[in-house]
């Protein structure tokens, strides 16, 4: 292995490694929202208030077990299984499913399952006075998730979806099994033809740091957005120097 045949294979199939790579960047892009509001949805539910001995509390305990089963099974089983039954399973029933469609889908409720948690253990961490004082004032069980509760989870939860983004990026390299064009099943292909394995996949690992690092850095960045607390600060201390 040389830089030498590193650089040639480069220059002989960029273009073929850039398709790869913003395939995989829509497959985690796409799943990754898609994820986030599945779990935001079954966060939600899990925490509706049920009342005793009505068909109300029944159905909605009903609906909870089967997105509780539905979390179970997606945490519990590897996605490269999940992709296999998903995409073979709808051609059992005569329909071919578009590939891209089908990996944003597998990723996405994968995706969903452990997001569910997420927002679940950010919900929970918000003291119980604010819902009460919610109530207090007249909102609603959704009113209270909307105005107070979910504002704040969505910034207890963004380091946890950030990372949730990068898993996607790296793990989508398991669709390759149905045989989506995303960047490791194009490195098979180019590796196939050249017959230079190790130099191919050596590309291959660069592009998925590169990836993993920016978008780390992105989220970084939109963080301390979020967070605010510096620039509170020295805008303080302005106010305190022209005092």
């Amino acid at each position: 292995m040389s830089f030498e045949i590193i650089l040639s294979i480069l220059q002989e199939n960029w273009p073929s490694y850039l398709r790869g790579a913003y395939m995989t960047l829509l497959i985690a892009l796409f799943s990754t929202i898609i994820g986030a509001l599945i779990g935001l949805f079954i966060g939600v539910m899990h925490t509706i208030p049920m009342r005793k001995k009505s068909i109300k509390s029944v159905i909605l305990k009903i609906f909870n077990f089967l997105l509780t089963v539905y979390v179970e099974i997606f945490r519990g089983t590897p996605m490269i299984v999940q992709a296999m039954v998903v995409f073979y399973g709808v051609a059992s029933y005569g329909y071919e499913m578009d590939r891209f469609v089908a990996a944003v889908v597998v990723v996405g409720l994968n995706t969903g399952a452990y997001m569910a948690e997420y927002v679940r253990g950010g919900i929970v961490s918000i003291e119980k006075g604010q819902y009460e004082a919610a109530e207090a004032i007249g909102m609603s069980h959704f009113q209270t998730m909307i105005h107070v509760i979910l504002p704040q989870v969505f910034r207890n939860i963004l380091p946890a979806t950030g990372n949730q983004l990068i898993m996607n990026i790296k793990d989508s390299a398991v669709l390759s099994v149905i045989s989506v064009t995303e960047l490791f099943f194009t490195t098979k292909s180019i590796a196939g033809a050249n017959f230079r394995f190790a130099e191919s996949y050596v590309i291959t690992c660069i592009m998925y740091l590169i990836m993993t690092f920016i978008a780390s850095r992105i989220l970084r960045i939109i963080e301390k957005k979020m967070d605010g607390q510096n620039a509170y600060q020295v805008e303080q201390r302005r106010e305190q120097q022209m005092l």
